[in-house]
């Protein structure tokens, strides 16, 4: 039975656990990021994946940092014959890449050499995609540059946020995790290695991209309400409080008003216009101290004193 070390941490990396367990592999340990506070009480929250592994009776590991740690030194004393990571959120080091007799896997919500980097699923809807896949690739030191084990693309629809990608890619990765590995621990499976000029970059996501740029076409804000939703969640400026935009749709119609400006209202949304005379159709928002709000609620309430002509920043 080929003995591997799992390693992840978001909902994106809990299926490919399961799918190895319920294949059969014998997962020694399960190592994710240490729990942390969530939420405006902050209440201390373990990942997903540790959940997961709990329920498998998988013994969880969960350093800080990985290189030079007790955890570390355990998972190299196992000699695990395979290190399969998905979303771990850590760079390993080389002592422990080497360990494995069939090295290590990532499964990668990309479809590199494009996106490189720990936001790959957000990159591809905010930046209008209109496919995005998984990679299997073989790990070195450097982020994301192993050689290609295998590649599968899937569609965006134009209603799909990171959520519902992240449920299919995972997945999609589980899937071709389980169908390539028993011809690779064969060892007579084919790897390719990236192309590095066609290399991207899709780092974490800063606070400063997470505010909408007015200026920019409809149909762009619609694509970062969605990359950043459920998290981090895009947001503007509404008299000087931070407004967190949920939902939206790019309309046909066409304004000559400044980007940013409230143009209509009516009883279910509010439209803004936006760069090049396009107009986004507010549907979901999240004023500063609330929840989140369907914008008739937000209107009927702490909203109905908006005005057409109001600005957003």
């Amino acid at each position: 039975m080929t003995k591997i070390v799992f390693m992840g941490t978001p909902d994106f990396s809990v299926p490919i656990l399961d799918g190895l367990v319920e294949a059969g592999y014998d997962v020694l340990r399960v190592v994710t990021q240490p729990d942390r506070p969530v939420g405006r009480k902050r209440v201390l929250t373990p990942p997903p994946v540790k959940a997961a592994a709990l329920k498998h009776n998988i013994k969880v590991l969960q350093p800080e940092k990985i290189s030079g740690s007790d955890e570390m030194t355990e998972i190299m004393a196992l000699q695990p014959d395979l290190i399969v990571t998905a979303a771990f959120g850590q760079f390993l080091p080389t002592a422990l890449l080497e360990v494995p007799k069939f090295g290590a896997i990532n499964v990668h919500a990309s479809l590199l050499p494009k996106y490189r980097g720990g936001a790959p699923v957000h990159y591809s809807i905010i930046n209008g995609d209109d496919k995005t896949g998984v990679t299997i690739m073989r790990m070195v030191k450097k982020m994301d540059a192993g050689d290609i084990l295998t590649q599968e693309s899937w569609p965006i629809e134009k209603t799909d946020d990171v959520g519902s990608m992240f449920d299919k890619l995972s997945y999609l990765g589980k899937e071709m995790l389980l169908t390539m590995l028993p011809e690779f621990l064969e060892g007579n499976f084919k790897e390719t290695p990236q192309e590095e000029s066609l290399v991207t970059y899709s780092p974490n996501i800063t606070r400063e991209e997470e505010q909408v740029d007015w200026n920019k076409t409809s149909q762009l804000i619609d694509c970062q309400v969605r990359g950043m939703r459920p998290w981090p969640v895009a947001y503007t400026m509404y008299q000087d409080k931070r407004m967190k935009l949920w939902d939206a749709t790019p309309l046909e119609e066409t304004t000559t008003e400044k980007a940013g400006t409230i143009i209509q209202i009516n009883k279910k949304n509010f439209w803004v216009a936006c760069g090049e005379g396009t107009v986004l159709q507010i549907n979901d928002l999240q004023p500063a101290g609330k929840g989140r709000l369907k914008a008739t609620e937000y209107l009927n309430g702490v909203g109905r004193e908006m005005e057409v002509g109001n600005y957003f920043e």
